[in-house]
């Protein structure tokens, strides 16, 4: 498994990247005037100035063989290598990542699990922070990188790249992922990611973005209810 020998830590860490080919021609139909190296151009232009981001966020598990959409929402603040998901009833939970530590915390168990990312965190990043001032280089050091076409969503005009994992390991988990940038601002607007095998995929939609806000320390900091239950599952 791609992201180390502890079948809980692959667990969680699927839970919070939502685990959720070859490198496809452009169509005559999907034209655009931009370039693959422009838009990478641009995206480490866009990459210099970015510092944080807040946003909701909505993410549908599509289980394509029963026809299954599952949607749980909630927000997103990003700042650095520090991220704080926090999701909505009826599956309430809290998804922390702060460097190497990663924390899982659901209310309704009262209890929290405890990930090291360790070793793993590089190859982590490549799915955590995807979009969020990426740049360049990082994207291509873990991807076959393919610009698609121009596209409207939300009202958006939307650069649509579709990135295929160049590692074998990370390949045998995610076939591909797909991923919409809004041409004002280079941050996501949706990312869908595709199940190896099975063809199940996520949809994850980002709405109310707001780029650079200002979180301090204490968003990022692990304060969990009093008798909380913490554990460190093993594999």
């Amino acid at each position: 498994m791609f992201i180390g020998k502890s079948r809980g830590a692959t667990i969680a860490l699927c839970a919070m990247i939502w685990l959720a080919s070859g490198l496809f021609a452009v169509q005559a139909q999907n034209r655009t005037a931009w370039t693959l190296d422009g838009v990478l151009r641009q995206m480490d232009a866009e990459a210099k100035d970015f510092h944080s981001l807040s946003a909701d966020i909505e993410r549908t598990k599509v289980t394509v063989v029963v026809n299954d959409h599952s949607t749980e929402a909630g927000s997103i603040q990003v700042r650095g290598d520090k991220m704080l998901l926090e999701f909505k009833a009826p599956n309430a939970r809290t998804i922390l990542r702060t460097g190497d530590n990663l924390y899982i915390y659901t209310p309704g168990l009262n209890r929290v699990e405890e990930y090291n990312l360790g070793k793993n965190r590089a190859l982590v990043d490549q799915f955590l922070l995807l979009g969020f001032g990426t740049e360049s280089k990082d994207l291509q050091k873990g991807y076959l990188v393919a610009l698609l076409k121009e596209d409207k969503l939300d009202d958006k005009k939307t650069i649509e790249l579709e990135l295929t994992p160049k590692s074998d390991a990370v390949r045998n988990q995610i076939a591909k992922i797909q991923i919409w940038l809004d041409e004002s601002s280079w941050l996501p607007v949706q990312q869908e990611f595709y199940e190896a095998g099975s063809g199940d995929y996520s949809i994850v939609h980002y709405s109310k973005v707001v780029r650079n806000p200002g979180l301090p320390d204490s968003k990022f900091k692990p304060h969990w209810p009093k008798g909380t239950e913490r554990i460190k599952p093993q594999g």
